[in-house]
């Protein structure tokens, strides 16, 4: 796993409701878990530090990296959209993003088309983009933080024919492979389900053990943000297995949450000098869960 993608993961799911900030110490003995090194966890904080992040800051003789006000937004996205068990009712509104850049600035163009993604959009053609939720605040951050309003073009519109919407979602999405992926996270994942299930309640299983398959299952459950566009339930076919993935997702992480957490604070605690936050274990009072 990617040491990068695992910190971003780690402050998603821990670090975030602890003030955001965390000793370098923590953060390398945390994901020593998973097999990574000192010079690994360094090199990649650096790097997300440079990316604007994470910012780091000392206390003494300790270097601590919270995150920065666009690392918090990104990290509450995409808690929220994880967390979230049901699709959003549908408005019967398209939402169609327009660009012409020019190839002066095709690293901007390559960075859009990635922030485009993550948002939900998916492409019907080349340079347009369409969703059907509502990300008009999304699309304004975009345009402003790249500086391309001169490029761009965007519409609220009804669909009119001469298909139907859902010709709209398969020519912009392979839902097919979607499916396919949520299929083989819920046949790896119902079974350890089961496993680890058991194992906590006979006192099998430690808390680090537990924190470890929390932090994977949400890894793991976290790539869906990059491939599934959150689709309305209208517009979704009749066999859509991501419902059935998020409810499996919240049953586990529920299961593991209150040892992983126990682990985490122990590792957190013992080199913070910084207060933290209430946290509450039950996934279904979860902060960001969004029936």
């Amino acid at each position: 796993m990617n040491t990068r993608s695992m910190i971003f993961t780690l402050y998603g799911d821990y670090i975030s409701h602890y003030g955001s900030k965390i000793w370098i110490g923590s953060l390398i003995r945390l994901l020593s878990e998973f097999g990574h090194n000192d010079q690994s966890v360094r090199a990649a904080i650096s790097r997300m530090n440079k990316q604007g992040w994470v910012q780091s800051d000392k206390i003494g003789n300790k270097s601590y990296y919270s995150l920065t006000n666009r690392g918090q937004k990104r990290i509450d996205e995409a808690a929220k959209r994880i967390f979230k068990l049901m699709p959003e009712k549908w408005d019967g509104q398209w939402r169609i993003f327009m660009y012409t850049i020019p190839e002066e600035i095709r690293t901007v163009r390559d960075e859009l088309r990635k922030e485009l993604v993550w948002s939900g959009f998916g492409s019907l053609s080349n340079s347009c983009w369409i969703s059907a939720n509502n990300l008009e605040k999304q699309v304004n951050e975009i345009i402003d933080k790249y500086d391309i309003s001169q490029y761009v073009d965007f519409f609220i519109a009804k669909y009119e024919g001469p298909h139907d919407n859902f010709r709209l979602v398969e020519k912009s999405w392979n839902l097919e492979d979607i499916n396919s992926k949520y299929q083989l996270f819920i046949s790896e994942y119902s079974q350890k389900y089961i496993i680890d299930k058991n194992k906590i309640q006979k006192g099998q299983m430690s808390d680090a053990e537990c924190f470890v398959e929390r932090t994977k299952l949400v890894h793991e459950y976290r790539k869906f943000l990059f491939v599934d566009p959150g689709l309305p339930e209208e517009l979704l076919p009749h066999k859509w297995l991501g419902n059935h993935a998020a409810s499996l997702f919240s049953e586990y992480y529920k299961e593991l949450a209150k040892p992983a957490s126990r682990f985490f604070e122990t590792v957190f605690i013992e080199g913070n000098e910084i207060e933290h936050k209430d946290v509450n274990y039950d996934v279904l009072d979860h902060p960001y869960i969004v029936e």
